[in-house]
Parts: C-alpha cells; structure tokens; sequence
C-alpha cells in the first residue's frame, strides 16, 4: 500500500499550501467558519498546525483564503467570456456556461460561502464586503452591460439586472447547495456525470427561456 506523503515541512510551500487550502475547503463547506477546526484542516492536509499557522496565522486568515480561492477561479474562468467580443446572445450563453462548468467542478464551493452569508447577517461581514468589492461587483458591472447591449439590440427582454441576475445565480448554485439533502430524499446522486449534463442543458435552456427574445 502506498504511503500518503506528508508535506510536514517547509520545503514544499506551494503544495504545502494548496494542500491546506483544499482541505480547508471541505471543513468549512461542512462545519461553516464557526465550527471548523485546524487542527481537522492540518490533518486532512497530511501537514502540522504548526505548518498551518506557518502560512495562515490564524482561521479567518485561511477562510479568507479560502474565498479568495473561490472567487478568484471564478473571475478566471467567467471574465474572457465578458471580456469577449461576442455578440450579446453569444455571450450570455457562454457565461452561463462557464459559470455552471466552475461550480459543477467545485461543488463544495457554494456551501464555503452560503454559511457566511447566513452568519454575517444584511450587512455582511467584513471577508464578504471585500469579496463583494473584489470579485462581485465588477463581474455584476460586465453582465450589466450585456443584458443593456442585449436590451438595446433586441436580442433580450427588457429585465432588471438586480433582479436577473442574482435569479441567475440562485439557478446554477441552490443545486449544488442542495446535493446532499436531494442525494437522502431522492436515492440518486445529484452529482453524477449523466445528472450534471441534464442539470446544465436545463439551466441554459430555463434562463435563455426567460430572457431571450426569439
């Protein structure tokens, strides 16, 4: 049987960390920032706490970096899209594509975040409003511009951006927020490959329903 390496030094700091991160990831999609432990990170990271608090001095420093992994692979992969010349039908098909593509490959991501959320009350906490101004705002400013070039052209139905498009998000992510519960209800897996390809066909077609104009 092979042996899990174990990245207890310094001498591995990028893998040391990603290792970190990821596990990361998995404790606070389960137990929230207020209930996950480092001690739990450390050990499914194969590292020391010691080596955690190395490069990450304490929790909300590595929640921070948790969502700043999260919301950074996001704006990767979605910007080229609104950053495109496409026209605005095109475009709009191929966000909404990416955007599930991200979430579907990471699906613990949602519950990272929807446990802040709930926690840090109307205001949202001091990590969410640096998120919200980081990455939220300027990929809500692009897609605002798309659904007013798409109003413009025709090619869309005259739709409030603040109401469009957080329905948007609430389409692709309250799936995979879900899993788990429809996972027990069902007695099927919400994640499988056939489910997630169903799951995207009908999430394109339910909002491009909505908005487009045929």
């Amino acid at each position: 049987m092979k042996a899990t390496r174990r990245l207890g030094t310094r001498g591995h700091p990028e893998e040391s960390r990603a290792a970190i991160l990821e596990a990361a990831v998995g404790e606070f999609a389960e137990h929230g920032i207020a209930g996950a432990r480092t001690d739990a990170i450390a050990r499914a990271a194969h590292v020391n706490k010691a080596l955690l608090y190395y490069y990450f001095k304490d929790k909300d420093a590595l929640y921070e970096a948790v969502l700043d992994l999260v919301f950074s692979g996001l704006r990767a992969q979605v910007t080229p899209v609104l950053d495109s010349d496409l026209p605005p039908r095109q475009k709009m098909l191929e966000y909404l594509g990416a955007y599930f593509d991200y979430i579907a490959a990471n699906p613990r991501f949602p519950r990272v975040v929807q446990g802040e959320w709930v926690r840090s009350g109307a205001k949202g906490s001091a990590p969410m409003q640096r998120v919200a101004r980081k990455y939220f705002r300027p990929i809500f400013e692009k897609l605002s511009e798309v659904l007013r070039e798409g109003i413009r052209t025709g090619e869309f139905r005259a739709v409030n951006p603040m109401d469009f498009l957080p329905s948007v998000v609430a389409v692709i992510v309250f799936y995979f927020t879900t899993a788990p519960l429809m996972k027990a209800l069902m007695k099927v897996d919400p994640l499988s490959e056939e489910r997630i390809r169903e799951r995207r066909a009908f999430v394109l077609e339910f909002i491009t329903a909505a908005l487009f104009v045929s």
